[in-house]
């Protein structure tokens, strides 16, 4: 599951247990990526209010399927196989098409992103992709492309907030050889409307 020691479910008790029974998923399954945090729960609960206000949260303008698409491109830029089995899968969920997310999967695989989305979305892509591998090289030029090519400012924090907790969580999650082992693929909040509800369906 992982390289360091970890509280299950089962064994949980106190604040873990509390945290646990707010993100557990079908049949009390806790996804290892939440798991990782059981010897310090106060990580697992920012953890968690960052994960969902960043992907999840009812004021988000861009689509969900397209922040889940580039959770899955920084992960696969970082070799995150973990964050990219879960997100491509909630990608593939909230598309219902899997014509398209075939197209989509290979074209990150591929780094290819460029040839299957529209010039916001590349966009988008592009700055998530400089931020994730040459963030020195950043300069407020780029928030000018990202404008020209119909971003406001809100949506370009959205896409900045995506890229940097994800390459949080890809660290974070390859430091400490977190694996897939026991998780049901693909689960996430389901509730939009309510920022404290974290249960995973």
């Amino acid at each position: 599951m992982s390289w360091i020691k970890t509280i299950s479910y089962k064994d949980a008790t106190g604040v873990l247990k509390k945290i646990y029974n707010r993100v557990k998923g079908p049949d009390n399954n806790v996804d290892n990526v939440l798991m990782i945090h059981s010897l310090r729960p106060h990580t697992l609960k920012g953890h968690m209010e960052l994960y969902k206000s960043v992907i999840h949260h009812k004021d988000n303008t861009l689509p969900k399927w397209y922040l889940e698409f580039l959770g899955s491109y920084v992960s696969h830029l970082n070799v995150c196989d973990y964050c990219l089995d879960h997100h491509s899968t909630g990608m593939s969920k909230l598309l219902a098409d899997d014509e398209r997310y075939s197209e989509l999967i290979q074209a990150i695989t591929n780094d290819r992103v460029d040839q299957v989305l529209n010039v916001k979305y590349r966009a988008g892509a592009a700055y998530a992709k400089k931020l994730t591998l040459y963030h020195k090289d950043i300069v407020e030029a780029d928030m000018i492309s990202l404008r020209t090519a119909g971003y406001t400012d809100g949506e370009i924090l959205e896409v900045n907030q995506l890229a940097s907790y994800f390459n949080y969580v890809n660290r974070m999650v390859v430091g400490l050889g977190v694996n897939t082992t026991g998780d049901i693929i693909g689960l996430s909040p389901g509730d939009n409307e309510d920022p404290d509800n974290w249960s995973h369906v």
